[in-house]
């Protein structure tokens, strides 16, 4: 196999698979690493989240998931830095090899970590951050955004646009953006794209959703297909988390101002590529996104991966289908690089002839 410069070199080229189809790109097979995850799952998580949904009053257990994951390893030669936004804490996580804008290298991923806004944190991601870094060659601002039950989602939104304004203030221009987030992440990753594009702060590169919770409200998973087949949540638990998230908003006083990604408005949004596993209750935000996206006459690129769990990406180290996925996500982000440069260079070939005609370099 060749070096992790040459992988990035060879995928250079690759656009990906965008189109303007609503048709999902099935990834089919499951390895047998996989499905002992999924039956775990079922075993573990499920059952924890269904207690959770009968319980008489809102429970918000504290974050020790996030305590725990500081123990986790990365991968050998990632590096990463604390950065310090206006309300919230965030890390810039570089993998081996793996340069920023003061290294040369302009382009950059913002991520925001899943964890249904109430759980998980820059600890329990870092590993599948690094991962995503090197299969991009990009440097990754992961961000420590505020959560439930502390601030609800608005302000998550909020931390998230901070963010993309300390990369724009580092030198990064909006357009060598590339907004990523998983499960709740991904709720943020296009909220972020919209709320940057409204803003008038320029137009990101393309947005990467994650197994993506897109839709607070649950009546749309609740009708679908896979309404009891996720192996990770049951539908009580959404329901209950619709219900927690709106209590939240009317605390605050900001009810019925909050507009779900799948609700927005889409024509100006950049490129996307949302990943999903099959049985997933998610599939119904996924789903409909997609189709919302190309009726909007957005390039989308919707991966559905056979049979496997709720953001299975973050087992890549375990989960062959994770790394592949990973990889895929790589290509994504390095193909919307190279396809800017091709525009770029349309765009300055015309002036570059022009100026040799009339004996005036092109500036």
């Amino acid at each position: 196999m060749g070096s992790t410069t040459d992988r990035r070199s060879a995928r250079a080229g690759v656009v990906g698979h965008l189109s303007l189809a609503a048709e999902a790109r099935f990834v089919e097979g499951a390895s047998l690493q996989s499905l002992v995850l999924g039956l775990g799952l079922r075993h573990t998580v499920r059952p924890l989240l269904d207690l959770w949904t009968r319980l008489p009053f809102d429970l918000f257990p504290p974050n020790l998931l996030e305590h725990a994951a500081r123990l986790l390893p990365v991968q050998e030669g990632t590096s990463w830095r604390t950065v310090d936004l206006a309300r919230c804490g965030s890390e810039l996580v570089l993998a081996q090899d793996v340069r920023d804008i003061h290294g040369g290298n302009p382009k950059v991923i913002l991520y925001f970590h899943g964890g249904a806004f109430l759980t998980c944190g820059l600890n329990t991601h870092r590993r599948l951050v690094s991962r995503i870094s090197d299969a991009s060659g990009q440097p990754v601002l992961n961000v420590g955004y505020r959560q439930m039950p502390y601030e609800p989602i608005a302000e998550s939104v909020a931390d998230g646009v901070d963010a993309f304004r300390w990369l724009l203030d580092q030198g990064y221009r909006a357009e060598d953006v590339t907004i990523t987030g998983d499960s709740a992440g991904g709720y943020l990753a296009f909220s972020v794209a919209r709320a940057v594009l409204d803003a008038g702060l320029g137009r990101p590169a393309g947005v990467v959703a994650i197994s993506p919770l897109l839709d607070v409200d649950a009546t749309r998973k609740r009708q679908h297909r896979n309404a009891d087949r996720c192996q990770t949540f049951p539908l009580r638990a959404l329901e209950k988390f619709t219900e927690v998230s709106l209590r939240m908003d009317t605390r605050r006083g900001i009810n019925g101002q909050r507009v779900c990604p799948v609700d927005m408005p889409l024509e100006d949004m950049p490129p996307a590529l949302i990943q999903i596993g099959s049985r997933e209750i998610l599939l119904a935000d996924a789903e409909h996104m997609a189709a919302r996206l190309v009726q909007a006459g957005v390039p989308v690129d919707l991966q559905v991966w056979d049979r496997q769990v709720h953001v299975f990406q973050a087992a890549a180290s375990w989960v062959p289908e994770a790394r592949a996925a990973i990889e895929e996500i790589g290509d994504f982000v390095t193909g919307l690089a190279a396809q800017q440069a091709q525009e770029q260079d349309a765009v300055a070939a015309p002036r570059r002839r022009s100026g040799r005609r009339t004996g005036v370099a092109a500036v």
